[in-house]
């Protein structure tokens, strides 16, 4: 108990340099499709880590940011009585997260940054500047208060999430694989509870080919791929099974050329989501099996689920319930929820790996204009990361 008390104190005490490297990140700009941006903030990030002990690798990516490897190897070595050594230990706990966000060069001017009734403001604070700040803050808690972990604590910091993480899904299955229990750093749900389930999230393009003719001189000649794409969305559109979790939504549609040709291309994009492996292959197989009303159509469908479902399994609950002890400890209430958001957390949940999403700060606003965190929650939410790095690592010395 002590020790969770020093943790608290040691994050109360540092609240001023939270908010320093929360606004210095957010000041740094970084969406995801501008990699001279993006990379910009993550030298400053690689720099800050690196002074608070941890040892930066840069995975270098060509199109998109590099992403950054944090390894902290000072830990507790039980055979020394507890004194600090450094040693090579093969378990490993994994904070996640990404420093890239939806938001151009330049959203600073339409959203500054700034302190307004105990809420700091600004684009990337809440989703997820603020949450790779508490991270870094917990192991300086644990670390400077003398009771580093016994586990390896590994940090990957990612730049390309919000578009799919086409270029960081490797090295962050692989890092999870090394890892006995995932910390995924995302904004928690609103009053601060932690996401134990997320659903899968994919997209899948359908293609209409049909025949073209002259609206007016001959239409029977003509097969319309706009028609044939009507009756295959109603047939999308009876997918949907929100009682399951299963979203399936038509987000994009076009057609046609010219108001007197009976159009021969036609297609619509749409957005689908499951909360369960089983429900999501469904909709996977649904997808392949679509076929053609009009059978001088041709009607195919690309893509799949890029992000596998979060589910609810017992060692997430299990993880969830050690999170929920210290967060008593520290006298916080500390609840669950489910979200149809996706996050990097999906993938190293799918690897049979323990995670718990939602870690990161209190607010709200993600993607929105209001986006923001509250202050005076942020201490508190960097000791409840420390002591639950803390309490894994005493299950296993």
């Amino acid at each position: 108990m002590s020790r969770l008390y020093d943790l608290q104190n040691f994050c109360r005490g540092e609240r001023e340099w939270l908010l320093e490297t929360i606004e210095t990140l957010v000041r740094l700009e970084s969406p995801t499709t501008d990699k001279r941006a993006v990379d910009r903030c993550g030298a400053e990030l690689a720099a800050r880590l690196d002074a608070i002990g941890g040892r930066v690798t840069t995975l270098p990516r060509i199109e998109r940011g590099d992403h950054l490897r944090v390894e902290f190897d000072h830990a507790v070595d039980p055979a020394d009585g507890g004194r600090h050594a450094r040693h090579e230990r093969t378990r490993q706990i994994l904070l996640l997260g990404h420093f890239d966000t939806v938001w151009p060069v330049g959203q600073l001017d339409r959203m500054p940054l700034a302190r307004i009734d105990g809420r700091l403001h600004g684009p990337g604070v809440f989703d997820m500047k603020a949450g790779i700040a508490i991270g870094m803050l917990a192991s300086r808690a644990l670390f400077e208060t003398g009771a580093p972990p016994a586990h390896r604590l590994v940090m990957l910091w990612t730049s390309d999430e919000e578009i799919g993480s086409a270029t960081s899904r490797t090295a962050i299955e692989d890092e999870a694989r090394r890892s006995d229990v995932v910390f995924v750093l995302e904004p928690s749900l609103p009053g601060g509870a932690l996401k134990t389930a997320r659903k899968g999230c994919g997209s899948y393009e359908v293609i209409v080919r049909g025949i073209a003719a002259h609206a007016g001189i001959e239409p029977e000649k003509g097969a319309s791929a706009v028609q044939e794409l009507a009756h295959q969305i109603l047939r999308i559109n009876a997918l949907q099974d929100l009682g399951r979790g299963v979203s399936v939504n038509v987000v994009q549609m076009s057609g046609g050329l010219r108001s007197n040709v009976i159009p021969d291309q036609a297609r619509a994009v749409v957005d689908v989501r499951a909360s369960d492996a089983a429900a999501a292959a469904e909709v996977e197989a649904a997808f392949l099996e679509l076929s053609p009303i009009d059978p001088r159509t041709h009607v195919e469908a690309r893509g799949g689920f890029d992000r596998p479902p979060l589910e609810r399994t017992d060692k997430v609950v299990t993880l969830f319930q050690q999170a929920r002890a210290v967060a008593r400890q520290l006298g916080q209430d500390l609840a669950e929820g489910a979200t149809g958001g996706g996050s990097d957390g999906n993938f190293t949940a799918a690897l049979g790996v323990p995670t718990l999403d939602g870690l990161g700060a209190l607010g709200d606003g993600a993607h929105a204009l209001h986006e923001h965190v509250i202050i005076d929650a942020l201490p508190d939410r960097a000791a409840l990361v420390a002591g639950l790095i803390g309490t894994l690592g005493e299950r296993h010395t």
